[in-house]
């Protein structure tokens, strides 16, 4: 899959916060399709099709979701993010209730898309049959503390898939195989400006090589195959790139530490060197996945 440029975005008030909506849109509308080549490669290598009841934990905004239901899947996503689960009920459901049954219906449909927010149970895919793949494609590697919730999600999904399913780890490449890597730098820069300095969870620090296979073996997952896919970053502008990349949570203990305005300048500062003579930014990047099984 050819990644596209987004569309221009109007320009925020940097002064002030994003709310939780605007973050939402902005991950949904800017950000999420830059990594339509990890979901494709993955669908591909996994065979995804009819047969597959497939689990998306941290389903984010639905694309990868659709994706899947495109090429004929059952899948069920999984999110704690209130409005990312909002906008991927309104691509996955749009004429649907949240239970996937379609509206005035008169009887109760076999949905082949299920959306629910973390804790909720969902002790069967979409067709009511356990899943055979589970998907985890909000990458991990590049902030402190980011797979500490994933293990016990993992744990808790497992059981219910069938015996020998597939699990699906995604994370960021080598930091010298992502552009990307020095503009989160920033991140980590004015995080550790604050006096005193802020150590909190989210922090951007460099992905190390065996992040994905840590978290497999915490979870009890046995891998079994990986593989790498390119997945440009290209924004229509600047001001696109700023909103792309802070609506991925990567730069939120650097909001903490100073304020949105300072962030958002110096992260468009650092995305000069990847700006184009029409004004478009590109920052080539390299994702890993690793397949795992129960």
């Amino acid at each position: 899959m050819t990644p596209t440029l987004v569309r221009n975005q109007p320009a925020s008030d940097a002064s002030a916060p994003a709310d939780a909506g605007a973050r939402a849109r902005d991950w949904a509308e800017i950000q999420e399709r830059m990594l339509a080549p990890l979901y494709e490669a993955v669908y591909d290598r996994m065979e995804v099709g009819a047969a597959t009841r497939m689990l998306s934990l941290c389903c984010g905004s639905g694309l990868a979701m659709l994706g899947a239901a495109a090429r004929g899947a059952h899948v069920t996503g999984v999110d704690s993010d209130r409005e990312r689960l909002a906008l991927a009920r309104a691509r996955l459901l749009p004429d649907a209730d949240w239970d996937g049954t379609p509206a005035h219906s008169p009887r109760p449909a076999r949905p082949r898309a299920r959306l629910l927010e973390d804790g909720q149970p969902a002790p069967a895919g979409a067709d009511g049959a356990p899943y055979d793949l589970i998907t985890v494609f909000e990458p991990i590697g590049c902030a402190a503390g980011d797979s500490e919730g994933l293990v016990p999600a993992l744990r808790s999904a497992v059981p219910l898939a069938v015996r020998g399913a597939s699990v699906v780890l995604t994370g960021w490449g080598p930091p010298e195989r992502c552009a990307t890597a020095a503009v989160l730098r920033v991140a980590a820069r004015l995080a550790e400006s604050a006096r005193p300095p802020r150590t909190d969870p989210g922090r951007w620090r460099p992905t190390l090589r065996d992040d994905l296979e840590d978290v497999a073996a915490r979870a009890g997952l046995k891998p079994d195959g990986s593989g790498r896919v390119s997945c440009p970053f290209g924004y229509a502008d600047v001001n696109s790139a700023v909103r792309g990349l802070l609506s991925t949570g990567l730069f939120d203990a650097a909001v903490r530490a100073t304020d949105r305005s300072q962030v958002e300048k110096e992260v468009a500062e650092a995305l000069h060197p990847y700006r184009r003579q029409d004004g478009t930014v590109w920052m080539p990047n390299v994702f890993r996945y690793l397949v795992c099984v129960t």
